[in-house]
């Protein structure tokens, strides 16, 4: 239906979340106190177990599909390939011959400048935001992320949007990576107020609503899953499901927002990177198209954009 389409979309990048079995000695979704993600899951959670026989979760909220992140490539996905397929809608693992991360390899990198969602957005006429605030001197981002850079900062600066900064996290116009202040005060001091999980969902909220394609990205998940502490897991996804609460809460009726990762980790904090399916949640308009489109993470941005009236043809393997 006409009516059903967003006006504006938003992405929430969790790095490495996975859907695994549902045994609470390895995986913090089972262990979690996660009242939001199943008040928006009709009471399920992204384990095995909760899905249907179709790899899905249908609640009155939201929609989740398990999607594939191993693109039909052998061995273990990783982040520098998976979140250049997430964002692009490129098989980028296929076309890099092989996995690889953490880092976007060189290879790699024009094909996600050109081809990112925000990058796309922009050159139909949607305004891109990039809601992260990252280190920035004088207005330009400093170098070293760049080194072994993640895709979203790369994604950002394709689009000319990777400008928040320190003030912006001041003022409430930017959202640190970690979801609260707590890293940035660690680094800055005291003098940088401190936000909640919801706060700063809310914060998100309202960046979301004033861009037509805007991308958030949080790396907290896969860094817990590789401390293998499960405590830690648990609280970093209990700090998650408030900011996504709040968020949901607060977005505008005619937005579209997608949660979405790039490979496993987390749900299993024994091993490292896992072959697990990917929890893909669509909520709010456009929500069934979104999720009707998406088998793998390569499907994602297609998915998206199909949903912002932006049509790109999602990779298929043979």
């Amino acid at each position: 239906m006409a009516s059903d389409r967003p006006q504006r979309a938003l992405l929430v990048f969790l790095d490495g979340v996975g859907v695994g079995e549902g045994d609470p000695a390895r995986n913090p979704f089972a262990r979690a106190r996660l009242p939001e993600l199943r008040r928006l899951l009709g009471g399920r959670l992204p384990v095995a177990g909760d899905l249907d026989a179709d790899g899905r979760i249908v609640g009155e909220g939201a929609l989740l599909v398990a999607a594939d992140a191993t693109l039909g490539v052998d061995g273990t996905p990783q982040s520098g390939t998976g979140q250049t397929s997430l964002l692009t809608g490129r098989n980028a693992a296929r076309e890099y011959g092989r996995h690889f991360g953490p880092w976007v390899p060189t290879g790699l990198r024009e094909l996600l400048a050109a081809e990112n969602l925000l990058s796309r957005a922009l050159a139909a006429g949607l305004a891109p935001a990039f809601a992260n605030a990252y280190p920035l001197a004088d207005g330009q981002a400093d170098r070293r992320i760049f080194r072994r850079p993640a895709a979203p900062p790369l994604a950002a600066q394709a689009a000319g949007v990777l400008t928040r900064g320190l003030p912006e996290l001041v003022d409430g116009s930017a959202v640190a990576s970690s979801i609260t202040n707590e890293h940035w005060r660690g680094r800055l001091g005291p003098e940088l107020g401190d936000v909640t999980a919801a706060e700063a969902g809310r914060r998100l909220a309202r960046i979301a609503a004033e861009a037509g394609m805007t991308l958030f990205a949080h790396y907290d998940t896969d860094y817990v899953g590789h401390r293998g502490d499960i405590d830690a897991a648990a609280a970093a996804l209990e700090r998650v499901d408030a900011f996504l609460g709040a968020l949901a809460g607060a977005l505008p009726p005619d937005a579209l927002l997608v949660v979405a990762s790039d490979h496993g980790n987390v749900e299993d904090v024994t091993g490292g990177h896992t072959r697990n399916p990917v929890p893909v949640i669509a909520i709010g308009a456009g929500r069934e198209a979104v999720a009707g489109r998406v088998r793998t993470l390569a499907d994602v941005a297609p998915a998206i954009l199909a949903a912002l009236g932006i049509d790109i043809e999602p990779t298929r393997d043979e």
